[in-house]
C-alpha cells in the first residue's frame, strides 16, 4: 500500500502533516513504506551512514592485501633476476627456498579454508556461477596432472645429481606436488564461493595465493627461457651469424649422475612438459584472482542459464580446425628437424614457416571478420551485468596480446631498417602484419560474444513464451498477437501521457487499438534489424558456432610451435643485427611468454563462446 493511501495513525497526526502520513505507532505491525528516492529507500541514490562505515573497512582490506600481494610479487622477481644473471650471494638454493616458503603458507591457508568450510557445510552460500566454469576446472586438473609428472621427473633428476644438489632441491618439487594436488581440490569445489566471512583474512590468503603462483609461473618460465635460448646460440652459427658469441648459460651440476642415459633423458623430457606447468600457474592465478575479486561481493538472484557444450552442426569448423592442427604438428616437426642442421635448411624451415602461419592467420582474420558482421546484423542486447570473471578475460586478452604486437613491431621495424635482407626474411614482413591484425579481429569478436545474451531459443518461441506470460492464458488474444506479428523488442515512444504496454507489464499490444500497433509485420520484414533471411534463426547460430571451433582449433595450432621450441623471433637473425644481441633476446624472452598465454587463454575464451553460442 502506497503513503497516500494510508490512513494517518491518529487525527492530531492527520491535522499535524496533512499532505503525508506519519509513522505507524509502535504497537502496529506495518512497516512504514519509503518511497523510492526518498533518503534510506533502496531506489535512493544517497547511501546510508551504515553501508558506508561498512564499506570502508573492505576497501582498505582491499587496497592492503592488493599491496602485500605486489610486495611479495616484487621480492620474487628481484630473487629470480639475481639468480638469472649469477649475482654473488644468491643461488638456486635460495630461491627455492623462498618458493617453498610461500607455497608452504599458501598450503596452510587453503587447509584453514577448506576446513572451516566443512565444518559450516550445511550453510547455504552466495555462489558466481559465472566463475569456475566445469571446463576450466577440468583443463586445470588436466594440466595439474602433467604437472605432478613433472615433478616426478625432477625428483628423478634429483636422485641422480645427489652427490652435488642441495636437498633444497629434492624438497621443492614434493612440496610443489603436494601444493599442486591440495590447490587443485581447492579451486574445484570452491571456485565459485563468494566470500562473505573472516573477509579481511581471506583478502590476504587468496592475494598471497595468487601471487605465489605467478611466481612459480615466472620460474617456469625463466627456466624454460633459458634451454630456449641455449639451443638458439648453438643454431644462430649455422646461419651465418658467426660474429655472436656463444656462451651457454645453463646451471648443470658439476658432478656425473648415474646412470647418465636416464639422467639425459630426464632432463630433456623436463623442459617438454614445461608448457604445461607454465599454463597450469597462470590459469590456476586467474581462477583464485576472480574469487578475490568475488569476497564481500553482492549478487543478484537471477538464475544464469547453464553453459552445455554441444557438438551438433560443426563439422565444417571442426573439419577446417582439425585440418589445421595437423598442419601444425606436421610444421612443426619438419621446423625442428631442419632448423639448425645447415644454413640452406635453417633458411626453408623459417620460409615454411612463415607460408603456413600467414595463410593460418588470413583464415583466422576472415572468420573472424564474418562472425563480427553478423553480430553487428543482429541488434540483440548485451549483458551489461557484473561479472568480474568477463571482465578479467577481456583484459587479459587485451594485456597479452601486447607481447605479440611488441614482437610484431620489432621485426617489421628490423625488416625496414635492415641493410641487408635475406630473401627469407621477406616472409616474416606479412606475417607479423597479419598477427596485429588478426589478434585485433580475434579480441573484437571474442569480446563481443562474451557480452551477448545466452540465444537458446528461437525467435518463434521467444515470442510466443512472452505472449503467454502477459496473455495470461487467453488463447484467442495470444493467436491475434501471433497474427500480427507484434515486435516484442522493439521499444515505442508513449504519446499524450499514456504509459506503453511494457511498462505496464503487457508485453501485447492490445487488440482494437490503434496505438496498440506497434512496429511492422514480421512476414514481410527481412528479420530483425534488417538481418538477410539466410542469416536468422539456427543458420546464424550454426555459422558463429562453426567459427568458434574453427577459431578454437586454430588458437591451439598457434600455441603448440612456440611452446615446443618453433620461435622464428629467435631463428630468424635479423632483429639480432638492428637491434643488437642482447637487446632482442631480452625483448623476447619478455614478449614469448605473454604471447604463447595468449593463445591458450583466447583458446580457452573461444570454447566458452562455442558453448554460449
Amino acid at each position: 500500500m502506497s503513503e497516500d493511501q494510508r490512513a494517518p495513525a491518529s487525527p492530531r497526526a492527520a491535522r499535524r502533516s496533512p499532505d503525508r502520513s506519519s509513522p505507524a505507532p509502535a504497537a502496529s505491525p506495518q512497516p512504514q513504506i519509503l518511497a523510492p528516492g526518498s533518503p534510506g529507500s533502496p531506489g535512493s541514490p544517497v547511501p546510508r551512514r551504515g553501508a558506508v562505515r561498512a564499506s570502508v573497512p573492505q576497501k582498505l582490506a582491499e587496497a592492503l592485501s592488493s599491496q602485500y600481494g605486489l610486495n611479495v610479487f616484487v621480492v620474487g622477481l628481484l630473487l629470480l633476476l639475481a639468480w638469472a644473471v649469477h649475482a654473488s650471494g644468491v643461488g638456486k638454493s635460495d630461491l627455492l627456498c623462498v618458493l617453498t616458503a610461500l607455497m608452504l603458507l599458501q598450503l596452510l591457508w587453503m587447509l584453514w579454508y577448506v576446513g572451516r568450510s566443512a565444518a559450516h557445510r550445511r550453510l547455504i552460500r552466495p555462489k558466481d556461477t559465472h566463475a569456475g566454469a566445469r571446463w576450466l576446472r577440468g583443463s586445470i586438473a588436466l594440466f595439474a596432472f602433467i604437472t605432478v609428472i613433472l615433478g616426478g621427473l625432477k625428483v628423478g633428476y634429483f636422485v641422480g645429481f645427489s652427490a652435488c644438489l642441495s636437498a633444497t632441491e629434492g624438497v621443492f618439487p614434493v612440496t610443489h606436488t603436494v601444493h599442486t594436488l591440495l590447490q587443485v581440490y581447492f579451486l574445484w569445489v570452491h571456485a565459485k564461493d563468494i566470500i562473505q566471512s573472516f573477509k579481511t583474512l581471506e583478502r590476504f590468503g587468496v592475494i598471497h595465493s595468487v601471487f605465489t603462483n605467478l611466481l612459480l609461473w615466472a620460474n617456469s618460465v625463466l627456466n624454460e627461457s633459458k634451454h630456449q635460448l641455449n639451443e638458439h646460440k648453438e643454431r644462430l652459427i649455422t646461419l651465418g651469424f658467426g660474429n655472436i658469441t656463444i656462451v651457454l648459460d645453463d646451471h648443470t651440476p658439476p658432478c656425473n649422475c648415474s646412470p647418465p642415459a636416464l639422467c639425459s633423458a630426464v632432463s630433456h623430457g623436463v623442459y617438454y612438459l614445461y608448457p604445461f606447468n607454465i599454463e597450469y600457474q597462470i590459469l590456476a592465478s586467474t581462477m583464485l584472482y576472480v574469487l578475490w575479486k568475488n569476497i564481500g561481493r553482492k549478487v543478484d538472484s537471477r538464475q544464469h542459464p547453464k553453459i552445455q557444450f554441444k557438438f551438433h552442426g560443426v563439422a565444417v569448423g571442426s573439419a577446417l580446425g582439425l585440418a589445421a592442427l595437423a598442419a601444425t604438428i606436421g610444421v612443426v616437426v619438419v621446423y625442428l628437424i631442419q632448423i639448425g642442421r645447415s644454413k640452406t635448411k635453417s633458411e626453408s624451415a623459417l620460409t615454411m614457416f612463415y607460408l603456413y602461419a600467414t595463410t593460418l592467420l588470413v583464415l583466422m582474420g576472415a572468420a573472424g571478420l564474418v562472425g563480427i558482421w553478423i553480430y553487428r546484423l543482429n541488434e540483440q542486447s548485451l549483458d551489461e551485468s557484473k561479472n568480474p570473471a568477463r571482465r578479467l578475460d577481456a583484459d587479459l586478452l587485451v594485456a597479452t596480446a601486447s607481447g605479440s604486437w611488441l614482437l610484431s613491431w620489432g621485426s617489421i621495424l628490423a625488416i625496414l631498417c635492415a641493410e641487408a635482407r635475406p630473401a627469407y626474411t621477406w616472409y616474416n614482413l606479412p606475417y607479423s602484419v597479419l598477427v596485429i591484425v588478426e589478434k585485433y579481429i580475434q579480441n573484437l569478436f571474442i569480446i563481443e560474444s562474451t557480452h551477448r545474451e545466452p540465444g537458446k531459443l528461437s525467435d518463434d518461441i521467444r515470442t510466443l513464451r512472452v505472449v503467454t506470460v502477459c496473455n495470461g492464458g487467453d488463447a484467442p488474444l495470444a493467436s491475434s498477437c501471433l497474427k500480427r506479428g507484434a515486435a516484442v523488442g522493439d521499444d515505442v515512444a508513449p504519446q499524450d501521457g499514456q504509459v506503453s504496454p511494457a511498462v505496464n507489464g503487457n508485453m501485447c499490444p492490445r487488440e482494437g487499438s490503434g496505438k496498440g500497433d506497434v512496429g511492422p509485420s514480421r512476414e514481410g520484414a527481412g528479420g530483425p534489424a534488417g538481418c538477410p533471411r539466410f542469416l536468422q534463426g539456427n543458420v546464424k547460430r550454426s555459422i558463429l558456432r562453426n567459427i568458434a571451433a574453427f577459431l578454437f582449433l586454430c588458437n591451439i595450432s598457434l600455441w603448440v610451435p612456440p611452446a615446443f621450441g618453433c620461435r622464428p623471433e629467435y631463428d630468424n637473425g635479423l632483429e639480432e643485427i638492428v637491434f643488437g644481441f642482447e637487446p632482442w633476446i631480452i625483448v623476447v624472452n619478455l614478449a614469448m611468454p605473454f604471447s604463447i598465454f595468449y593463445r591458450m587463454h583466447a583458446a580457452a575464451s573461444l570454447f566458452e563462446v562455442y558453448c554460449k553460442i
